[in-house]
C-alpha cells in the first residue's frame, strides 16, 4: 500500500505548531480575508480550519469526499464534498500569498549568492499535454526555494520572470538564453552562467564583427577549457559584453549527445543540420562574470545545475506533482500551491533542525505579526 501523509496528525495534534511556521493564526486569517478566500463562517468557521482541509485534500491526497468525512469525524467542519470544492476554488490567491510569505522569510534570512533557475511541466492525471508550468529558483547554498511562479502551459522560460540582486550568480539552462532576459540580469548588477544553442544567440566580437562560434570551438585544445571575449546585441542596438566559455566533450560524451539529437529528430520527423551534430561535440556557456572567475571554475559552477533537476524529481516523486488529480484549472492551481507551501515548510524544517530552539518551533507574537 502506498504510504501517505498522516493528516490526522495535522488535524488533531500538530496543527498549532504548523501554523506557527506560517506566521501564526492571526497572519493566516488576515491573508485569507484580504484575498477573498474566506468571507463567511458558514460550515467552516475559521480560515485555519479551511487551510487544514485544503492540505488534507491536496498534500495528504484524499478525495473531496474523504476530506469531508475526515473533517466531520475530527470535528473540524460538517461540510459536503461539493461545498468543499466551491470553497477550495477561491483559495488560490491565499495559498499564493502564504507561499510568498514563506519564501520571503527564506530570502531575507539567507544571503543568496548562487541561484539555480529552471521550469518543469505539470499535468492533470490522464492528460496528454502540458496543463501548467512551474518556474522555480533555488538558493544553491541552502537548497531552498527563493522564487516560485505557476503559469499555464503558454508560460515560457525567461529570466525576465525573476528579480535579481547585485552580486548574485544565476545559473540556467539553454531555454533561458534570450537576449532580453540576459540583459535584465546584467542591468540588475547580477551575473549569469547560461548554456545556449549554437544557432539561437547571435554573438559578435567586441568590435561589432560577427563571431564564428563553430570556428572558435574548433580551435579549442584537447581536454582544456577555452574562453573568448564576445558580445550580444539588444534589439535597440545596445551591445552587451560577455565571455564564451567552452570545452571539448570526450568522444563517448559527444557520441551520446549526437545519439540523443538523432532520436529526438526521429520522433518529431525533423531533418538535422549537420552543424548541430558538430556542435554537440562541445560544451559551452555564456557568462558576464569577470575574468577573475577562471573558465574552469565557471564550468564547475554550471555543473551544479543538476541540483534543481533533483529538486523537481523530489517534488514529483515525494509530493506527487507529476499527475494532478483535478479537472479544472482553478483546482489545479490550488492543489499545486498547497503542495509547494508544504515543500517550502519541509525545507525550513530541515534547515532549522540544525539549530532548533529547545521548544522546536517559532514563537509568533502580536508585535511580529504587525511588523510583518
Amino acid at each position: 500500500m502506498e504510504q501517505r501523509v498522516d493528516e490526522r496528525e495535522w488535524i488533531e495534534f500538530q496543527w498549532p505548531y504548523l501554523m506557527s511556521w506560517l506566521g501564526g493564526e492571526a497572519r493566516v486569517s488576515e491573508l485569507a480575508y484580504e484575498t477573498g478566500a474566506f468571507t463567511r463562517r458558514r460550515e467552516i468557521d475559521s480560515p485555519g480550519k479551511l487551510l487544514q482541509l485544503v492540505l488534507t485534500w491536496a498534500v495528504a491526497e484524499r478525495s473531496l469526499r474523504e476530506t469531508a468525512a475526515m473533517a466531520a469525524e475530527a470535528g473540524v467542519a460538517d461540510v459536503s464534498d461539493v461545498a468543499l470544492m466551491k470553497r477550495f476554488v477561491r483559495t488560490g490567491d491565499w495559498l499564493g500569498s502564504l507561499l510568498s510569505s514563506a519564501i520571503y522569510q527564506v530570502k531575507w534570512r539567507t544571503a543568496a549568492r548562487v541561484r539555480l533557475l529552471d521550469a518543469t511541466t505539470i499535468n492533470r492525471r490522464g492528460s496528454r499535454g502540458t496543463d501548467a508550468r512551474l518556474h522555480v529558483g533555488i538558493d544553491l547554498q541552502s537548497h531552498r526555494f527563493d522564487s516560485v511562479e505557476l503559469t499555464d502551459a503558454s508560460g515560457g522560460e525567461t529570466l525576465e520572470r525573476f528579480t535579481f540582486k547585485p552580486g548574485e550568480i544565476v545559473i540556467a539552462d539553454r531555454g533561458y538564453a534570450h537576449r532580453s532576459g540576459l540583459a535584465s540580469v546584467m542591468n540588475a548588477g547580477a551575473s549569469f552562467i547560461v548554456r545556449f544553442a549554437w544557432s539561437n544567440l547571435p554573438l559578435e566580437h567586441p568590435d561589432g564583427e560577427p563571431f564564428d562560434l563553430l570556428g572558435a570551438l574548433r580551435s579549442l585544445p584537447e581536454a582544456e577549457p577555452g574562453e573568448f571575449a564576445v558580445a550580444f546585441r539588444l534589439p535597440k542596438g545596445k551591445q552587451m559584453p560577455c565571455r564564451l566559455i567552452a570545452i571539448r566533450k570526450s568522444e563517448p560524451a559527444a557520441a551520446a549527445a549526437r545519439q540523443r539529437i538523432l532520436q529526438e529528430a526521429g520522433k518529431r520527423q525533423r531533418s538535422i543540420n549537420l552543424l548541430t551534430l558538430e556542435a554537440a561535440g562541445y560544451f559551452f556557456v555564456l557568462t558576464n562574470l569577470p575574468p577573475t572567475e577562471v573558465a574552469t571554475r565557471i564550468l564547475e559552477m554550471y555543473g551544479l545545475r543538476w541540483q534543481i533537476e533533483m529538486k523537481f524529481k523530489t517534488l514529483k516523486s515525494v509530493l506527487h506533482l507529476g499527475k494532478v488529480p483535478v479537472r479544472s484549472p482553478e483546482l489545479l492551481r490550488v492543489y499545486v500551491l498547497a503542495k509547494l507551501l508544504v515543500a517550502v515548510l519541509i525545507d525550513e524544517f530541515i534547515v532549522s533542525a540544525e539549530s532548533f530552539s529547545p521548544w522546536g518551533y517559532p514563537i509568533t507574537t502580536p508585535e511580529l505579526v504587525a511588523g510583518h
